[in-house]
Parts: C-alpha cells; sequence; structure tokens
C-alpha cells in the first residue's frame, strides 16, 4: 500500500468529500424553514467529518491526528442523527446516504485504529 501524500489520497477523504456533495443535493431538497435548521447543521457536521480528516493528515504527532480524527467521528455521529430525523420528518429518503455514512465512519475507525498501531 503507498503512503499518501496528500489529504486527497486518502480513500477516507475521498468518500467523506462524496458523502459531502450528496449532503447538499439532499439538503436543496429539504422545506425552505429548514435552511437554518436541519440543512445548515447537516451540511456543517458533514463538511467537519472530511474537513477533520484533512487537518489530521498534516499533523505530525499521533495524539494529534488521533484528536482530529476523533472529532471527525463525532461529526460523523451528528450526521448520522440529522439523516434519521430527516426520515422521520418524511422529508427525504436518506437510507443510501446512511449508507454511505455508515462506510465513511468504519474506513475513519479503520484510520484511527492504524494510527494507534504505528
Amino acid at each position: 500500500m503507498n503512503k499518501a501524500t496528500r489529504f486527497q489520497d486518502l480513500i477516507v477523504w475521498q468518500k467523506a468529500h462524496q458523502f459531502v456533495l450528496n449532503v447538499y443535493r439532499i439538503t436543496q431538497l429539504l422545506p425552505k424553514e429548514e435552511i437554518f435548521g436541519i440543512s445548515s447543521q447537516l451540511r456543517r457536521a458533514a463538511i467537519s467529518i472530511a474537513a477533520n480528516i484533512v487537518e489530521g493528515f498534516r499533523k505530525r504527532g499521533k495524539n494529534d491526528k488521533m484528536k482530529f480524527l476523533n472529532i471527525a467521528q463525532a461529526s460523523a455521529d451528528e450526521c448520522a442523527y440529522f439523516l434519521i430525523l430527516i426520515q422521520d420528518l418524511n422529508y427525504a429518503q436518506t437510507q443510501e446516504l446512511a449508507h454511505q455514512l455508515d462506510e465513511v465512519s468504519r474506513m475513519l475507525q479503520g484510520y484511527l485504529n492504524a494510527i494507534s498501531k504505528s
């Protein structure tokens, strides 16, 4: 396996970025009264996943890297809740996004495990 030299090389970041793009697409379908509610919160949390992967990538210390990846995990959990809420409010179908998010979460955990063992 080749060592990533840029954050864009990380498959977990690529998947997280695709998740963000899909979140933007689905939030455009939400009712207008949710622009400053669920829509804004979900977008921020989704962006936080990818952004914290990026920030952690450049950190040199293991603990610093793990801190940012843990923040990304927490943001993923926050997104999971918003997807449940959107589904339960019958605003949109979120199963596919939830599946994408689950994949990102599992990859984040794998990345964290690899860093902790290094």
